[in-house]
């Protein structure tokens, strides 16, 4: 249990509140269709990208430098281990946060209508928010997940095409920086060109994420607004993305190592081509 250090318990933390978040982003959109409004949810769900994008940052270079502090024997299972451990985090995070879900619906629902009382102000929103009378409102809406949130969803509710493409985008968001960092041990001579392409990998994840996804329940929280939609239609297609993330998060285990061989078997092109041109 060597690879379980400080230094991994603190990515992990970053990690898994990074999937948390993410997770309960599904809340936001939930919840602005219950207030029927949308712009200012959205505003609401920018706020916690930007948290969550800022953490991501933060914790990239400490992840990078459990390679630079790999035991010169064994590095490979060393740091297999190590990561295994943070992409469980990413499992651990999305969890919480879909246990999290009915009480940030509420929560989101009631900082929805109080940012368009402070006419967007999120630094009010802020002040508000943290004031003792509404931490105080705020503790009579924690609970866990009931089964009446979920009794009345069926699976024709879930479409399946869309749940095993965010379980496949999640799984390739997931491992994407890991994988590259793996694929550097794995090819050392190319380590910079696998590293970078790290980026490229989750690049690719995103825009799948803003092209498949996210439209299909943006129109959904629309039709809701415009009462032609259901809201429990909307409640059941978000359980599903949230339940979709956990499994991609799980799906994650077993792409990892593949992922990292083919990187590094993709940077062979990608040096030969550089070559090529600069010849």
């Amino acid at each position: 249990m060597d690879f379980l250090n400080g230094t991994v318990l603190f990515i992990s933390v970053f990690i898994l509140i990074i999937h948390c978040i993410e997770t309960l982003s599904y809340a936001v959109r939930i919840s602005g269709a219950r207030v029927r409004l949308i712009a200012s949810a959205l505003s609401l769900f920018n706020l916690m990208v930007i948290v969550s994008r800022t953490a991501n940052m933060m914790q990239q270079p400490f992840t990078g430098s459990l390679i630079d502090n790999a035991p010169s024997e064994n590095t490979l299972a060393f740091v297999e281990h190590q990561y295994r451990v943070l992409i469980g985090a990413s499992s651990i995070g999305t969890l919480v946060g879909i246990l999290l879900l009915p009480t940030f619906v509420a929560l989101f629902s009631r900082a929805i209508i109080h940012l368009s009382e402070t006419n967007g102000s999120v630094p009010l929103l802020v002040k508000k928010g943290l004031s003792f009378e509404y931490l105080k409102r705020g503790l009579k809406h924690l609970h866990l997940p009931r089964w009446s949130y979920v009794k009345d969803i069926t699976f024709k509710d879930i479409p399946v095409k869309l749940f095993l493409i965010n379980m496949i985008i999640t799984a390739v968001y997931t491992i994407g920086v890991l994988s590259a960092l793996y694929a550097a041990l794995l090819a050392p001579d190319r380590a910079s060109t696998a590293i970078m392409a790290s980026g490229l990998i989750n690049g690719i994840a995103t825009i799948l994420l803003v092209v498949f996804v996210d439209p299909k329940i943006s129109v959904l929280a629309d039709e809701v607004v415009n009462r032609r939609g259901s809201y429990l239609s909307l409640k059941a297609i978000s359980i599903m993305m949230v339940s979709s993330r956990l499994l991609g998060t799980l799906l994650a285990q077993v792409l990892f190592l593949p992922g990292a061989q083919y990187i590094a078997w993709l940077t062979k092109f990608i040096v030969w081509f550089s070559s090529g041109s600069a010849s």
